[in-house]
């Protein structure tokens, strides 16, 4: 062990020798690697920060948490679209029979929603969310209340109009004081406020989920819409639960909406996971491209490394000669040469690197963008592996010279 690192160290310092020797050469040589590190990088570091921030709005959808609606949310056609659009709504009395006759779930609450202006005086916040449903939505919404309650079960079927609001819309319309037991007026209609939610954020940078009024589902159609077309959030309580889940829910809504054996659902049963698969496959298919790219920039500059290394075996082919002449193995040129290409592939990675970071930088502030220790690990260990690869040939003709041959070169 102890003559393996004694003889790496000596790799070591023929190599910096050798690099330190032919400053501009080596500097021009990684050119290739430099762009190549600085284009996987970047790269990878968008991806990853594009990943992070997907997930975490993806989250707000709760991965225990199934949606029934009428139409899928990933449509591949316009034909499909036209025949999901076909099917019948899904109404308050299958959403009671459905609420009913379940019982693995854990809650659930249905939701329907327009938009709204929301007054106050003289104040008025347009574009707001107006959310109808009942109690059961503080649960399978994973919303919280940060003043005031939510709504109870006997006030979402009963005919008071109140409301709890969304940490935007309090703000907007409340700015100095507290909206608890104000009377906001919702598309004209007056509602007492009993709550304000926490703030939520946006959800993947589309919407703003504070910029909304939650108000009993009974007085959403009195008041908005006479028949509407419902959204079913169901909450299984476990991912672990979320398959029987499903498939109870599909078998009795299939009875409640009377669909013959061998029909297919009329229905659509959400859930989080298609965001992140279909997300997974889009960014799959930009890191193939990035790959493909990089790979190039790699390859252009894997060709210049091995054509270096040929000349440095031709301006050094004494040296071997002589290097063998007092004992040296095939193993230790070898070792000499690939260590060489993989240290001047190494500065070509330190030196994108020192490119990428202040360009990572400067990418966060347009679009979620960090670079981690594991990227940048695994950008130097693609450069030292390019340099491997590059330098074998070359290390390798070095390493079969004859010394008798090599002493004789001028």
């Amino acid at each position: 062990m102890t003559r393996l690192l004694a003889e790496f160290n000596e790799c070591l310092f023929i190599a910096w020798d050798a690099v330190r020797a032919n400053k501009m050469r080596a500097g021009l040589t990684t050119l290739g690697i430099v762009i190549g590190i600085v284009t996987v990088t970047l790269m990878a570091t968008a991806i990853q920060g594009l990943k992070r921030s997907f997930t975490q709005s993806v989250s707000m959808l709760g991965a225990d948490v199934l949606y029934v609606q009428r139409f899928e949310w990933f449509i591949n056609s316009h034909a499909e679209w036209v025949r999901q659009n076909r099917r019948r709504e899904i109404d308050l009395l299958q959403f009671r029979e459905l609420n009913r006759q379940v019982t693995t779930a854990q809650a659930m609450a249905p939701i329907v929603e327009t938009g709204q202006t929301v007054k106050c005086g003289n104040r008025s916040a347009s574009g707001v969310r107006v959310i109808g449903t009942t109690d059961a939505f503080l649960l399978t919404g994973g919303i919280s209340i940060a003043e005031g309650r939510f709504l109870s079960g006997a006030e979402a079927e009963g005919g008071r109009p109140l409301c709890v609001l969304g940490s935007q819309t309090a703000t907007n319309l409340f700015p100095r004081g507290s909206a608890l037991g104000a009377r906001v007026h919702i598309g004209g209609f007056p509602f007492e406020v009993i709550g304000v939610l926490e703030k939520q954020g946006e959800f993947m940078g589309a919407f703003s989920l504070d910029n909304q009024v939650v108000i009993p589902i009974s007085q959403f159609i009195e008041s908005f819409w006479r028949f509407p077309d419902l959204t079913i959030q169901i909450k299984a309580g476990s991912v672990d639960r979320l398959d029987d889940l499903r498939e109870e829910v599909r078998g009795v809504l299939r009875k409640i909406r009377r669909l013959a054996p061998g029909q297919e659902d009329d229905f659509a049963i959400n859930e989080q996971d298609q965001f992140l698969r279909t997300f997974n496959r889009v960014a799959g298919m930009i890191a193939a491209g990035g790959l493909f790219i990089t790979g190039l920039s790699l390859f252009v500059g894997g060709i210049g490394i091995m054509n270096i290394m040929f000349v440095s075996v031709a301006e050094r082919t004494k040296e071997i000669g002589i290097r063998k002449a007092i004992g040296a193995k095939r193993r230790n040129i070898l070792a000499q040469f690939l260590t060489e290409a993989a240290m001047i592939c190494l500065m070509g990675g330190l030196i994108g690197l020192g490119i990428a970071w202040p360009a990572t930088v400067a990418l966060s502030k347009f679009m979620p963008a960090a670079m981690s220790l594991p990227v940048a690990g695994a950008a130097l260990l693609v450069s030292a592996a390019t340099g491997l690869v590059a330098g074998f040939l070359p290390a390798w003709r070095a390493a079969r010279l004859n010394p008798v041959d090599a002493l004789r070169s001028e």
